[in-house]
């Protein structure tokens, strides 16, 4: 996600004074060699020469996105295209043919008149501004007689008191010049997003790859959970029906013959179909808890700190209530990751924190275990990404050896 500029004045201004070097730095070392190469592009030996332009010129424009990010508060993504890998020809042939590669050039030949005339710009605006707010200053420190002129109107200022109402019109001055620098630098944020970030198509397919893998995992998900499901059935609540059906079978051959024994297989038929309903309503609960659905997060993870068998804080606050499927994958990642600090952990305590935000849910799952844990394929972290992939979630597992991990788990509310 791309960040939107929010320049700092103190920051911008200073970017616009180094950005006129470093422009006319980049302009001079760049046109030389592409004039160069294409040049010599008739006898082949342009091309080498040619990717070492488009080389430098995206060198040159990482630094960019990064100075970019300090100075004017935007994060550009990078725009490039995955490395092929292969012989130096075709290395070069990636690099020559990427789009992003030609857009970084052209942005270096637009910066030595555009950064001139933000140089030209700042220099001109802020030294005025100072020199009228401190005018009273230097009439104080340096008595003598200075000419201000103001349009066709021209002040001569012998007096403190006179510099006074020039010190007024500078700090007006430095309010107008203000906002002006400020939005100066957003454009120029907007500028290096569309030329040196991805374009509009390619942050197109990049969401497209994006969410065919996240259904896929989302599918791979569901397909685990049925597979879990039937399982469960099958070795637990289906085996303890067809123990309930035999015992009541062999209870009613021995009802006229023998009432001791079939009361007794009744009986013992009667405990197995208790264990069968615990076991479905277990089952059901994994499915989709009735108090999740009924209650709430607040509740329900409640009840889940409650099982735990160390000391879990748990704070929700996460209304307006959020859709079902994010409440679900929130208690589901909240009963995971308990389940693993009390098998793996070590740790004597745990937090849970839930919180809302305009447009997620926020899930964070502290404890003070040894660490270590981490995000294996097939394992009980794989399956909370998973999980979460499959409403476009993301988890954030920080768990350094010692301790202590959270479990960071963002959901969105909306989709578009």
């Amino acid at each position: 996600m791309t960040a939107r500029a929010n320049p700092d004045i103190a920051r911008t201004s200073g970017y616009f004074l180094v950005n006129l070097v470093t422009g006319v730095f980049w302009f001079s070392l760049l046109v030389p060699l592409f004039a160069t190469s294409l040049g010599l592009l008739v006898v082949w030996a342009g091309f080498p020469l040619l990717v070492l332009t488009l080389l430098l010129a995206r060198v040159a424009s990482t630094v960019e996105r990064s100075w970019v990010k300090v100075a004017l508060g935007v994060e550009v993504r990078s725009p490039y295209r995955p490395n092929p890998g292969g012989s130096l020809f075709e290395r070069g042939k990636w690099l020559v043919t990427d789009p992003a590669s030609w857009r970084d050039f052209l942005y270096w030949m637009i910066m030595l008149p555009l950064g001139a005339v933000e140089f030209a710009l700042v220099v001109a605006l802020w030294p005025a501004v100072l020199a009228l707010v401190f005018l009273p200053v230097y009439q104080q420190w340096l008595p003598q007689t200075f000419e201000v002129s103001i349009g066709s109107t021209v002040w001569l200022v012998d007096s403190f008191a006179k510099a006074i109402p020039v010190s007024v019109i500078g700090i007006l001055l430095g309010l107008l010049v203000m906002p002006l620098v400020k939005g100066l630098g957003k454009a120029h944020a907007a500028l290096v997003q569309a030329m040196l970030g991805p374009s509009r198509t390619e942050s197109l397919s990049a969401e497209t790859r994006r969410l065919s893998a996240s259904r896929a995992r989302g599918v791979e998900a569901a397909e685990a959970e049925r597979r879990r499901i039937e399982r469960d059935l099958h070795d637990g609540a289906q085996q303890r029906l067809v123990a309930v059906a035999m015992g009541l079978g062999r209870a009613r051959g021995k009802l006229d013959n023998d009432p001791e024994a079939a009361a007794a297989l009744i009986a013992e038929a009667h405990a197995d179909a208790k264990l069968a309903i615990s076991e479905l309503r277990d089952l059901a609960r994994g499915i989709y808890p009735s108090v999740l659905g009924d209650r709430g997060l607040d509740p329900a993870l409640s009840s889940l700190a409650a099982r735990c068998p160390i000391p879990v804080d748990v704070t929700v606050d996460v209304e307006p209530r959020p859709p079902t499927a994010v409440e679900s994958a929130a208690y589901f990642t909240v009963a995971e990751s308990l389940t693993n600090i009390a098998k793996h952990s070590g740790a004597t305590r745990a937090e849970v924190k839930v919180t809302r935000t305009d447009h997620s849910v926020v899930v964070e799952v502290t404890d003070n275990g040894h660490g270590g844990a981490e995000v294996r394929p097939g394992g009980g972290l794989a399956g909370l990404a998973d999980r979460a992939a499959t409403i476009d979630g993301v988890v954030v597992v920080v768990s350094p050896v010692g301790g202590p991990t959270v479990i960071r788990t963002e959901l969105p509310c909306a989709w578009s």
